[in-house]
């Protein structure tokens, strides 16, 4: 039987910049299994599965996978399913106007805002399902360091040390000295199975201060081999989770907090991933996700 897909690339305004995404209509047939086999067919990141919802209400119902694993939530998934449901209601392919499209995802109900405009690629927006939490402690940063080809020096800036949160997906984060060192960075299989595989994580979250652009507020590589990832363009979950450590080691006053991530120019796929944080009486409030999606590619799959 076949079904529709589309492709899109998230997180960017270009085609073929960005996270690759795979998203599948009408996949109400589809068991698991088949979900799982056709996700590894596509080789993407992410590919969702978009299904009638279970309240009549909400827009769709949508399983994400991996190549490796299904994943009760994901950020470029998030906003590039919503952008492309946006699009395929929109009354044309000029008209402008916002939407909001409610998915259902396995880790609850995700609210999208989506923004069309004539002529510029469109953008969603996502509120955070969970706020960041502490997850645990992390090994020492030299076993770290060996896990992530780097030398212990390397690891940490400023009052930045690892940690490891989570906003529905745990992340390590790793601060990373300089632009440099973090270029370098790698996934040294014996030494990342030794020090964070059995964790529940992930992945990895690297980062430093400096940044290729300007408007950048952070540079980030993600890692994510326990789900047949070596390294992710663009991590909108790890991102959600981030915002925990920006507000523990900046300590982020009261009021709105927006910082664009930079993610996947090491592998010639340059994302920017739009943070928004709130913070009122010194919490965490309200986290928000956004990013650019483009439309790539579409097609029938024979499933």
């Amino acid at each position: 039987m076949p079904f529709t897909y589309h492709v899109l690339d998230v997180f960017t305004g270009r085609r073929f910049g960005g996270n690759p995404l795979a998203v599948v209509l009408d996949a109400d047939s589809l068991d698991t299994g088949r979900m799982q086999a056709i996700a590894r067919e596509f080789n993407l990141s992410e590919t969702t599965f978009v299904l009638k919802p279970q309240n009549p209400a909400h827009t769709a119902r949508v399983r994400i996978f991996t190549p490796a694993a299904e994943l009760p939530f994901a950020g470029h998934p998030t906003v590039g399913t919503g952008a492309l449901l946006a699009e395929l209601r929109a009354p044309g392919p000029t008209a402008p106007g916002d939407a909001l499209i409610v998915l259902e995802e396995e880790i609850g109900i995700v609210r999208v805002g989506v923004r069309l405009r004539p002529g510029v690629p469109t953008h969603a927006e996502f509120d955070a399902p969970k706020l960041p939490a502490d997850a645990g402690a992390l090994p020492p940063a030299d076993r770290l360091a060996a896990a992530l080809g780097l030398i212990p020096a390397e690891i940490g800036f400023e009052n930045h040390r690892p940690t490891k949160y989570t906003a529905g997906m745990p992340f390590a984060f790793v601060p990373v000295a300089s632009l440099d060192a973090i270029a370098n960075a790698r996934v040294a299989s014996v030494h990342w199975d030794a020090a964070l595989k059995g964790q529940g994580l992930s992945g990895a979250f690297l980062y430093c201060r400096q940044a290729v652009h300007t408007t950048s507020s952070f540079h980030a590589r993600v890692f994510a081999p326990d789900f047949g990832i070596a390294e992710d363009p663009a991590t909108g979950s790890a991102a959600a989770a981030f915002a925990g450590v920006v507000h523990r080691f900046d300590a982020l006053p009261d009021g709105v907090h927006r910082r664009t991530i930079e993610q996947g120019y090491e592998m010639g796929r340059p994302s920017d991933i739009f943070l928004t944080m709130e913070v009122g009486h010194g919490k965490l409030t309200g986290v928000r996700i956004g990013g650019q999606a483009v439309r790539v590619a579409e097609g029938r799959i024979e499933a």
